[in-house]
């Protein structure tokens, strides 16, 4: 049978995946590009300083050039991020801190998706080893229900996502960085922000 000859091709699903840096949109864009329409999102208020963020954007941006996904970029949330984690600055990585900094990305990601008419979000964030899913996804299940949207829950590490992404990244030269994030991972992981 020949594709048209009786049924016609049903649409793939639309979803804004929430991207945290070129490196881990690899894998996961092309694992998820298999069975819906990925529209990738960067916001990201938390990465510190500003020549890390910029490095992190570039190398996404470099990678929608090389493959041609959909990516739409929000900036800004600087403020709103310090504030909402106010008080929390000396808590370890993949303490509370961490799940105040998920929450608000993926709540913007939600809200995106909502207001784009995607039927599904999800985030990059599962495929590091240093994200646990059973701590992400239900963030991201819990907004769901508040904005009224399905959020794809994912341990995109799993099946070699990680490794997977490693591979692309390498192949695409993307910079790949050394601490989670914000300041005070850099500052944990002993990591120079220029290094």
């Amino acid at each position: 049978m020949q594709i048209g000859d009786s049924e016609a091709i049903m649409p793939r699903p639309r979803l804004l995946l929430h991207c945290c840096c070129g490196p881990c949109a690899t894998a996961v864009h092309e694992r998820l590009a298999r069975d819906f329409e990925v529209v990738c999102y960067w916001y990201n208020p938390n990465i510190q300083p500003a020549e890390e963020y910029r490095k992190r954007l570039d190398a996404l941006r470099q990678l929608a050039d090389a493959t041609g996904m959909e990516l739409l970029i929000e900036e800004g949330g600087e403020a709103e991020w310090a504030e909402a984690i106010a008080g929390l600055e000396a808590e370890p990585e993949g303490g509370r801190r961490c799940d105040i900094c998920f929450r608000l990305r993926l709540e913007k990601a939600a809200a995106k998706a909502a207001e784009m008419g995607c039927e599904y979000f999800s985030t990059t964030l599962t495929v590091s080893p240093y994200k646990p899913a059973a701590k992400v996804n239900p963030i991201g299940e819990a907004v769901a229900e508040e904005v009224g949207i399905k959020f794809l829950a994912a341990d995109f590490k799993q099946r070699d996502g990680f490794k997977r992404s490693v591979e692309l990244s390498k192949q695409y030269g993307l910079y790949r960085q050394r601490y989670c994030g914000c300041m005070y991972s850099m500052l944990e992981k002993g990591t120079s922000a220029l290094g």
